[in-house]
């Protein structure tokens, strides 16, 4: 007896066929979507390396061009130039940039065109430049050379006291930057003027010291002649 045509059996191995193929269309645009998103990142991410790398290289050279012409102002007694230039730089992160910074602050400060107040301001100044240098690189020798110098010339707004208390500072960042930059003729000089200075100390302001401070910077004329022999 034939079978009524709507109970007929359903092709389940064609409908499962042709499911097979939908799904591996689906499958296929999917994966070539995919391709095509990873390709697009992938160049996206190589791009990025590439210009962050030439964004370094140029920023390197940036720093290393404006040093070599803050060095030529600076031989050439250029001053006030050489402070409005590296003034353009003071928010770097360079420790070289920096320390220079505060070199020609200080310089500026030394004028004699240059009013009482304004070398306050710069005196103060400078002493930040130098601080900052050494907090990007500690191992500048040249940052705790102009720290030391710096902290020098702002005891003198300060009075005697804090002159006294930054003495012993003052000493141990040349005797740092000796350490890193033992050939620095300048660093030396001045270490020698600081003991120098101790040494020669008369008796009352030893005494003075004395009171202020539980123990006083003191020297002799032996180190004195250690470090301008040496």
């Amino acid at each position: 007896c034939p079978v009524p045509r709507k109970e007929l059996p359903v092709p389940r191995r064609r409908k499962r066929a042709v499911g097979t193929a939908a799904t591996r269309g689906v499958l296929r645009k999917s994966l070539q979507r995919g391709v095509v998103l990873s390709t697009g990142t992938f160049l996206v991410y190589e791009a990025h390396k590439l210009i962050s790398g030439f964004a370094e290289v140029h920023a390197s050279f940036k720093v290393e061009e404006v040093i070599e012409q803050a060095d030529y102002l600076y031989g050439s007694g250029e001053t006030e130039k050489l402070y409005q230039q590296l003034l353009q730089h003071k928010n770097s992160d360079d420790a070289e940039l920096l320390w220079r910074l505060a070199r020609a602050s200080r310089d500026l400060a030394q004028l004699s065109s240059t009013s009482a107040e304004e070398k306050r301001q710069l005196a103060y100044e400078a002493l930040e430049y130098a601080k900052k240098a050494l907090e990007k690189n500690e191992s500048n020798f040249a940052a705790h050379k102009w720290y030391a110098i710096c902290l020098s010339d702002v005891g003198d707004f300060e009075g005697i006291k804090t002159k006294i208390g930054n003495a012993i500072v003052i000493k141990e960042h040349f005797q740092r930057a000796i350490e890193l930059n033992p050939k620095d003729a300048t660093t030396i000089h001045l270490i020698g003027i600081w003991c120098y200075s101790f040494a020669e100390m008369p008796w009352y302001q030893r005494k003075i010291a004395a009171t202020l401070f539980a123990t006083p910077p003191t020297s002799t004329f032996q180190e004195v002649q250690y470090h301008v022999l040496s």
